[in-house]
């Protein structure tokens, strides 16, 4: 009889959180007798595996914190799968059961790696003590894992935005020594001494900095206080007089230990040349010149210099793909390739091929060497679109490239190194899914080390103008006809549709609208029924509620006033594109007190 009280009374503990494990024995009543322990202890599911290869399946498609495996099986060994496990990555713990213990096959286990090792009969609380100890020490494990993870993670977003920061951005210890510095601070040292390292240096000796910095340093050194911010004029030879905008602090720990001081520096001028540069329509093959659009074109601007992973999210048809194109004219690699995957467009079992390829007679029909995407891509970007929809394995695979820049085509035994920069694209939640357990949270933080969030075309209805020309002027062409633009009253529809297939739908639309019109003008009898047909409003409540439907968080205003931008002050076809009467209109101009002093009015 087996005494287990003792260890029952100890994984109480544990029932409350359930612990995956894999039993693999050849003998069914080993494996069943090993599950109906661990199952009635409180851990599982259990799963058992009868062979070698069986227990590779599992593997392969689930997550385990616990392995244990009979050494001696008919086939390949206990051994062989421990070997395997490491090989492949996995951390989890092993225990090793045999009926015949020898010295070899023990020190064998243990240098793979093996947690125990325990001899045959397995008593119920020896199994049981073994299986609380390996899980107790995985659980801390994985506890170090996600700190260092989460870590890395915050690490890495730190110095991604500190290498994005357009600013100049300087810090000195309490003995006035330069101790880091950004990039743009990097590059207006290297204007005055590009061979001279300014780390290291006092920063009252720079040239480049004391001018702009020393005293400020100073003071807070002196005060270990804040210095206001103030502007400070300096004359760059052959580029006349740049004005900075100046501020400093000091640099403390967590528990207030003064450490130096952090100083930063704005062109000024510069930066009113960005706000005029805000103004634009479009980047590279995006258009629009809405609020949300030109965050997404700063963001493009900013992450596309720095070789960091990203992750566009948006539903689709928002131009995820316009995106992924533009971060990669606006990095370094814009001359190498760039090489798109659609991860949807792909069979699953062809995937694995596509992107690490293949050597010839690695699998059936593999007739010749296959030059995989990554290596296409090497030097340039990689863009994997749809990348929420791929299997447990290819996420594996995927996280080690990522991980390592390294990968094994299918049938071969030497790693290739590759110089990828990767961009990613879905239009799923992926944190629902890691949270639902279909996509790996490792392979999901790797991925989203910078996100860009594509709005949908109904938060950025003010583009919709912009984009309407710009189809128009492709699909006449296309068609071979002369068409030059669109009636007040199918923009005014097009304009208060929901468009749930975004910028895809419009051109889609659009499209169709060009072939149906046999003028010059596409008019409402050429859209589709569905938008044709949206009701007018015609009280004074529901027209106020459409303003608040179509303009997300713009105000009832601001879309007025955008509407007449766009007419250049003509009150009857804003009233027409809004959806209201020409009088109702003027009321609300009346009543919100709008100024139309500045537009071209015409009544």
């Amino acid at each position: 009889m087996i005494d287990s009280n003792n260890e029952e009374e100890k994984t109480d503990e544990i029932k409350e959180t359930k612990h995956p494990i894999l039993v693999v024995d050849d003998e069914e009543s080993l494996r069943l007798t090993f599950k109906m322990f661990l199952t009635r202890a409180g851990y599982g599911p259990v799963s058992a595996a009868s062979s070698y290869e069986e227990a590779l399946d599992l593997l392969e498609n689930k997550n385990f914190d616990l392995i244990v495996s009979d050494i001696v099986m008919e086939g390949s060994s206990g051994i062989d799968l421990l070997r395997q496990v490491r090989e492949m990555g996995l951390k989890c713990p092993m225990v090793m059961v045999t009926g015949y213990p020898n010295i070899n096959s023990a020190a064998e286990a243990v240098r793979l790696g093996a947690f125990d090792y325990l001899a045959k009969p397995v008593k119920k609380d020896n199994l049981l003590r073994t299986a609380r100890m390996a899980l107790q020490q995985y659980s801390l494990h994985k506890e170090n894992e996600l700190l260092t993870l989460e870590k890395d993670r915050y690490q890495q977003y730190l110095e991604t935005v500190f290498r994005s920061i357009k600013d100049l951005v300087v810090t000195v210890d309490a003995e006035m020594m330069v101790t880091d510095m950004n990039n743009e601070a990097r590059k207006w040292q290297e204007k005055f001494n590009p061979d001279n390292i300014a780390r290291g240096r006092r920063i009252d000796e720079l040239p480049c900095f004391s001018e702009i910095f020393a005293f400020d340093a100073q003071t807070v050194l002196q005060e270990e206080c804040e210095v206001a911010e103030h502007r400070v004029e300096f004359e760059l030879e052959g580029s006349g007089v740049t004005v900075f905008r100046i501020s400093a602090a000091p640099l403390l720990t967590s528990d207030g230990h003064f450490l130096g001081v952090v100083l930063i520096a704005r062109d000024v001028s510069r930066l009113e040349a960005l706000e005029q540069r805000d103004k634009r329509t479009g980047l590279h093959r995006l258009i629009g010149n809405s609020r949300p659009m030109q965050t997404v074109y700063t963001l493009i601007e900013n992450v596309g210099k720095v070789d960091t992973t990203v992750l566009i999210t948006g539903e689709s048809g928002t131009g995820k793909e316009l995106v992924a194109e533009a971060l990669h004219l606006e990095s370094p690699r814009r001359d190498m390739p760039h090489i798109k995957v659609d991860c949807t467009a792909i069979p699953e079992n062809l995937l694995e091929s596509e992107l690490f390829g293949h050597k010839k007679g690695s699998f059936t029909g593999a007739d010749r060497d296959r030059q995989g995407r990554i290596l296409q891509a090497d030097g340039g970007t990689l863009f994997l679109d749809e990348i929420g929809d791929i299997s447990p394995m290819m996420q594996l695979r995927l996280l080690r490239f990522l991980q390592e820049r390294t990968f094994y085509p299918v049938g071969e035994d030497r790693p290739i190194k590759v110089d990828v920069r990767v961009v990613a694209a879905t239009n799923a939640d992926l944190k629902a899914l890691v949270v639902a357990g279909s996509f790996r949270e490792d392979l999901y933080y790797r991925l989203k080390v910078v996100d860009i969030i594509l709005p949908p075309l109904r938060e950025r209805y003010d583009d919709i103008h912009l984009l309407v020309k710009k189809f128009i002027g492709r699909f006449s062409k296309r068609l071979d006809k002369s068409i030059q633009g669109i009636s007040d009253q199918a923009l005014g529809q097009l304009i208060k549709y929901q468009w749930p297939g975004n910028v895809r739908e419009l051109e889609h639309v659009i499209e169709r609208a060009c072939v149906l019109c046999s003028g010059v003008t596409i008019t409402l009898a050429n859209l589709p029924l569905e938008i044709q047909d949206q009701k007018a409003l015609e009280t004074t409540r529901a027209e106020e509620a459409i303003f608040v439907e179509a303009s997300g968080n713009e105000s009832e205003e601001e879309r007025i006033l955008n509407t007449l931008k766009l007419t250049y002050g003509n009150k009857a076809q804003a009233a027409r594109i809004l959806g209201i009467d020409r009088s109702t209109l003027y009321r609300k101009i009346r009543q919100l007190d709008i100024d139309t002093s500045l537009l071209e009015i015409s009544s």
